[in-house]
């Protein structure tokens, strides 16, 4: 079975996520979107709400499923028996990153990483500008799945300020 990961924080998961997992849902048998714990950065979203939100987002997907991790990804890879990281690429500071990251994947445990370059209406996308926007009543429902603009604004209506995490 060819199996891939797309990891990532997704917080929040945006379109340009979800462009990339279904394309790589057409070239993989199976694609795990992982999401990556960090005890050190708080999210605005909770490891838990991630993944619930990405497993409702991801369902039209047959061969997709949601899972998350702590740790090395290569580690990851290898307890799943997953040979390929797949990656969305927007601009080159992106790239000059990534790249560092596939080589030391290589290195440390023969993974592969793929690049994707993003759909050029994805490439201003990101989770952080999604979430700053959305912070101060901005409309984000164009960049982002309906349920995930619903969250967020829940959660900025709440007075949550992802800022004082």
């Amino acid at each position: 079975m060819r199996r891939a990961v797309c990891p990532g924080s997704f917080d929040p998961v945006t379109n340009g996520h979800l462009d990339i997992v279904g394309r790589a849902s057409k070239m993989f048998d199976e694609v795990v979107v992982a999401v990556l714990i960090n005890q050190s950065k708080a999210g605005l979203f909770t490891v838990d709400e991630r993944l619930e939100m990405l497993a409702e987002v991801t369902a039209p997907y047959a061969n997709v499923r949601v899972d998350a991790f702590q740790g090395l990804l290569v580690d990851f890879c290898h307890a799943n028996e997953i040979t390929a990281i797949v990656k969305g690429v927007r601009v080159a500071s992106d790239f000059d990153y990534e790249l560092q990251m596939a080589q030391m994947n290589l290195g440390l445990g023969g993974i592969e990483t793929l690049f994707m370059p993003t759909n050029p209406k994805f490439s201003f996308v990101s989770s952080s500008l999604i979430k700053e926007v959305a912070k101060w009543g901005g409309d984000v429902s164009p960049h982002v799945p309906d349920l995930v603009a619903n969250r967020l604004q829940e959660r900025f209506a709440s007075g949550r300020d992802p800022s004082r995490n």
